[in-house]
């Protein structure tokens, strides 16, 4: 196995964050009526032949093409009018072209949130928003978080608290602008030796915290039955290190990125309740992972259960 296959840190907090912008999910402005539920499945694929090693961005033969697969599941419940909770457990898969390491596949993070607007407010032509989200997520599956480029996730709890903003027009058009502190706790690596800034004669490692902020524009067409929204999402880890030259990626490493995203979501008029949508999303810049495009196929199915 080449040695510099083992530099790649990108899925580290690539895949423990990539959040999709879906119907009614901790980023949106959107709301579930109570008592009606929306059930939902969305498949992503996304590659990258680059990777940033530290700030630098360079390529590795011997991967080739990095290849990620995703299917996630999601399930968004109405509790009343202004609190929803949200659950969702992705399938993740893994693989390269080159090299001689093996990809991984398996359950990666079961996350759970409660959303909860707390603003509803009319001012000029259209209305005020504002929201606020808990999550928690935390491994589903026994996968190993040192396994890079192929780990499923980062093998660490998160608690994220995150606000929402958002202005819409009555004909449709919004800004929406969020922020959120993403804290984490700490992961087991199959290894008892470690450097950092020092030497560690451990297994634990500390997962990085991180900011994330968003800023997305969209409008609603053919009264409200399509959504077609354009965002641009950062990430920056609170703390970290960079991959060093002949030297192993690990969790510690401060992961960054930047990425836009084009999304539209339809909502059938033959079928009530049933939606299906598309996304694409590129990196175009980003610290100590994978230069990352990809798009997401899914559909959604609404309904009202009490």
């Amino acid at each position: 196995m080449n040695i510099k296959l083992k530099f790649l840190s990108l899925l580290l907090v690539g895949m423990g964050i990539s959040i999709l912008t879906i119907a009614q999910t901790p980023l949106d402005g959107l709301m579930m009526p109570k008592g009606e539920i929306c059930v939902a499945v969305v498949y992503e694929d996304a590659n990258w032949e680059k990777y940033w090693e530290g700030a630098y961005l360079r390529t590795n033969q011997n991967v080739g093409t990095f290849n990620r697969k995703m299917i996630m599941p999601m399930i968004v419940g109405g509790i009343t009018d202004k609190i929803n909770v949200i659950v969702s457990l992705p399938y993740v898969k893994t693989s390269a072209s080159g090299g001689q390491m093996a990809g991984a596949e398996g359950l990666q993070d079961f996350s759970v949130s409660l959303k909860a607007q707390l603003v509803d407010h009319t001012m000029g032509k259209g209305k005020l928003k504002v929201f606020s989200n808990l999550s928690f997520s935390t491994p589903a599956s026994n996968y190993l978080s040192d396994y890079l480029p192929f780990s499923l996730g980062f093998g660490a709890n998160e608690l994220g608290l995150r606000a929402i903003g958002m202005y819409e027009l009555d004909k449709g058009p919004y800004l929406r602008i969020s922020g959120a502190y993403l804290l984490r706790g700490a992961t087991e690596a199959e290894r008892d030796f470690y450097y950092e800034d020092n030497a560690y004669y451990t297994s634990t490692m500390d997962v990085p915290d991180a900011l994330q902020a968003q800023a997305s524009l969209g409008s609603w067409f053919f009264q409200k039955r399509l959504r077609v929204e354009a965002s641009l999402t950062s990430l920056r880890c609170a703390t970290g290190d960079d991959i060093r030259i002949y030297n192993s990626p690990q969790p510690t490493n401060k992961v960054n990125f930047d990425r836009v995203e084009g999304f539209a979501q339809y909502y059938l008029k033959s079928v009530k309740g049933l939606g299906v949508l598309a996304y694409y999303n590129h990196m175009f810049s980003g610290r100590n992972m994978g230069q990352f495009s990809g798009y997401g196929l899914g559909l959604t199915y609404q309904f009202n259960a009490f």
